[in-house]
């Protein structure tokens, strides 16, 4: 029996996004981001919601950063406003939305949590949407990296845990589509799929040149990281060929041989290329030079993942579907897959070549249909249930030697869940939005215990 011990080096932390908790759209010079414009427009969220306001973080982050503390944990990622910082995606930085940041993180350092800052997380400008079109032209790297050079010199001081940009493939391939409004911002219609993949393409520039940037303007030794949320192909048993159709499989499953594979190799999936045909995008020269910057960490956000086994065909693989009995949580997608997590470290050493890089968690939790009680409790058995194996993976990994240092649940509280508006619960602590009142859920404090043991209680 195992007792799911973890090495007192390991860091747990909490994560959060800014257009999902910051609220003050309009305040201190920030001006509206893709986001602001996709969620004022009717019928792209549910019931209408927008992140106006969402948990009012900009004005409540002491009382936040209180509640992290008693939580326990010593690592908090959060992502910086581009909106807010420059207002008009390029030219003038407002000091402004700085100050706030700086507020944050001199807060967070007095109670002992370090900042781990995500330069995007979705909200670009609409300044840049109007201007060219944001990520369907080659001008937004740059664009993004000055961003990043503006951020890290006056942040850097304070902060020196960076992660360029956060889940390419989703503002890209669910912010723009073929035949069709797409479910993110910006929701733009695009004329082929060649289109799509050269938006993904524009971001990979940008956290290459971001990469340059922040080297370059950090007043000190830093870490840079890229977050991916690869789609992760999990071998239904793990026998010998099971486990070479997962590997297989991973080139070609969602946007991985897109994305994670240039990142990180330097070159585009063979096997997604030639998936592709025409619609791949574009590569001038340089570009992958570029794309294939030296990073320090990889951020993997995992929720769910793909059952994988081997098949006479061929690919030699084929992709299982889940049954309508199979248990998920309170989103669509939201299958419970725990070796996921497991799966999508070991893909790295043994499938991207990878064995050099360390990795960490940065985000993983569920939805529930979370209801407060008469006493003020969240009884959310079922995310502990969920997370309770989940993290039985992350040890799983940790134990076998792989180079998994850390872990940010997702989320610390309760936010603006995107196209879902406020209707899809991630939080361990509640939000009763009406009032900004926050309640710790039962996960909050079986969490805390989580880290209090240092194992999988």
């Amino acid at each position: 029996m195992t007792s799911y011990q973890f090495p007192d080096t390991f860091r747990w932390g909490a994560a959060t996004a800014a257009y999902q908790i910051e609220g003050a759209a309009t305040e201190d010079g920030r001006k509206p981001s893709v986001w602001d414009t996709f969620s004022a427009t009717p019928g792209r969220t549910l019931n209408g919601d927008t992140g106006t306001i969402a948990c009012d973080h900009y004005h409540r982050y002491e009382a936040d950063v209180k509640l992290m503390a008693e939580l326990g944990i010593r690592h908090y990622r959060f992502s910086v406003s581009w909106c807010r910082v420059i207002p008009d995606g390029r030219g003038a930085v407002n000091d402004a939305g700085i100050d706030f940041y700086k507020r944050l993180v001199d807060c967070l350092r007095d109670h002992g949590i370090t900042p781990h800052a995500t330069l995007f997380h979705w909200d670009s400008p609409q300044a840049l949407e109007d201007r060219y079109g944001s990520w369907r032209s080659r001008e937004i790297a740059q664009d993004f990296a000055d961003y990043c050079t503006a951020v890290v010199t006056r942040l850097g001081d304070r902060v020196t845990s960076w992660m360029t940009i956060n889940e390419i493939a989703c503002f890209t391939h669910m912010g723009y589509a073929v035949d069709h409004d797409p479910p993110h911002a910006p929701g733009t219609r695009v004329r082929r799929s060649r289109d799509v993949w050269q938006t993904s393409h524009h971001a990979l520039l940008a956290h290459g040149l971001g990469c340059q940037a922040i080297r370059a303007a950090s007043p000190g030794p830093c870490s840079i990281a890229l977050v991916d949320n690869p789609a992760v192909t999990v071998p239904l048993t793990e026998s010998p060929a099971d486990i070479a159709a997962a590997q297989r499989a991973l080139h070609t499953c969602g946007a991985n041989g897109g994305i994670l594979f240039p990142a990180l190799t330097g070159a585009y999936s063979p096997a997604l290329l030639e998936q592709l045909g025409e619609d791949a995008p574009i590569v001038q020269d340089g570009d992958l030079e570029t794309i294939h910057q030296p990073i320090d960490a990889l951020g993997l956000n995992i929720y769910t993942g793909t059952y994988v086994r081997a098949a006479e065909n061929e690919r030699g693989y084929e992709f299982l579907e889940f049954s309508d009995t199979y248990p998920r949580l309170n989103m669509p997608w939201l299958w419970i897959v725990p070796d996921a997590i497991y799966w999508g470290v070991r893909h790295l050493r043994e499938t991207l070549n990878r064995p050099d890089l360390p990795v960490f968690i940065s985000e993983n939790g569920c939805a529930a249909p979370d209801r407060l009680t008469p006493q003020n409790e969240v009884l959310d058995t079922d995310r502990i249930l969920y997370l309770r194996q989940y993290f039985k993976s992350v040890h799983r990994a940790v134990d076998e030697g792989y180079p998994l240092h850390g872990y940010f649940i997702w989320s610390l509280m309760d936010n603006f869940e995107w196209a879902w508006g406020y209707d899809r619960r991630f939080g361990i602590i509640y939000v009763d939005y009406s009032t900004q009142r926050r309640f710790p859920k039962a996960s909050f404090h079986w969490y805390a215990e989580c880290i209090r043991q240092r194992r999988v209680v």
